[in-house]
């Protein structure tokens, strides 16, 4: 790994990744009792090479992001076409943006494992019955109908800012 400090000229230690990772592991919110305690904000390109954002319910997981949505909308279509992608979501201290490309997952096995992850934080999913997807009660409205499909994130770097003493402002190249 590749450990850039951005905060060098200003006299800032490099942010340390583990302690970053141990925050994304544990699901740390910004704050206690946080609104925004599971708000990550996905990025990928448009067509015309724009950005496009969203919030989507991510998860961490095995050292990778995961997200899900319908196979009919814009994100969806995004990655399909250019899977360069970032995930962007605040904890405990610190923001944290992770960069990466997004595959879409259709092992069984995998996917029910991340269905588990999702449900064990409280929104009900499992896998579909052709096991290519997940299923729950319920979703946003805008990702469609299930089954929805899953992805996770390759990260190839992460920056994170560091938001309390001693500061810091690092990227990671993985």
């Amino acid at each position: 790994m590749d450990i850039i400090n951005l905060g060098a000229a200003d006299g800032l230690p490099p942010v340390n990744w583990a302690n970053v990772v141990e925050k994304l592991d544990a699901g740390s919110p910004p704050a206690p009792d946080a609104h925004n305690a599971r708000t990550t904000w996905l990025s990928t390109v448009n067509e015309d090479g724009s950005p496009h954002v969203t919030a989507v319910g991510a998860l961490w997981l095995d050292g990778s992001f995961w997200f899900q949505t319908g196979s009919g909308t814009r994100k969806s279509r995004n990655v399909a076409r250019d899977r360069r992608c970032s995930i962007a979501v605040s904890i405990r201290d610190a923001d944290v943006v992770v960069e990466g490309e997004a595959a879409r997952v259709t092992d069984r096995a995998t996917l029910a494992r991340v269905a588990k992850a999702w449900a064990d934080q409280g929104w009900p999913t499992e896998p579909d019955e052709s096991g290519s997807g997940i299923t729950a009660p319920f979703n946003a409205p805008s990702q469609g109908p299930p089954p929805w499909n899953v992805y996770r994130i390759e990260p190839n770097s992460a920056t994170v800012v560091l938001g309390t003493e001693p500061g810091g402002l690092t990227r990671f190249r993985f």
